[in-house]
């Protein structure tokens, strides 16, 4: 693995970040030395957010897929890759910019909780109102 070429990538999302590296291979996706779909408890949707990037380039079994990811939930974590995965796909050519950016692959998604208000039970939860 010393002299293999390897393209990188960061994907953040709600709280979760994940360090993503595009290793040629066979197309297996390995999160935190576990399988994915494992990691993903076979959750099809999970595991086909995060090999999209690579089937709308048609490279789904050219590269392995080898993700650091911590932080929230399974969805915010697959979520997370697949914007590591597209930007690493950006890093090994950057013609591969445009048809990943028209699916939308390269947009951070800002999307988080929102903080809890003083006075509310949660971010806009009010307590119950009594009349009397």
């Amino acid at each position: 693995m010393s002299n293999q070429v390897v393209y990188t990538g960061t994907g953040r999302r709600k709280s979760s970040v994940a360090r993503v590296r595009l290793v040629p291979g066979s197309g297996d996706i390995t999160v935190n030395q576990k399988n994915g779909v494992e990691y993903f408890q076979q959750i099809q949707s999970y595991i086909q957010a995060l090999r999209s990037p690579l089937e709308t380039l048609g490279l789904e079994n050219e590269y392995n897929i080898i993700v650091r990811a911590h932080g929230g939930g399974l969805t915010g974590q697959s979520d997370a890759i697949k914007l590591g995965v597209a930007r690493a796909l950006c890093e090994l050519d950057p013609e591969n910019r445009q048809p990943l950016k028209a699916e939308g692959y390269l947009t951070r998604d800002p999307r988080a909780k929102e903080r809890k208000k003083y006075g509310l039970r949660k971010a806009r939860k009010a307590p119950q109102f009594s009349k009397r």
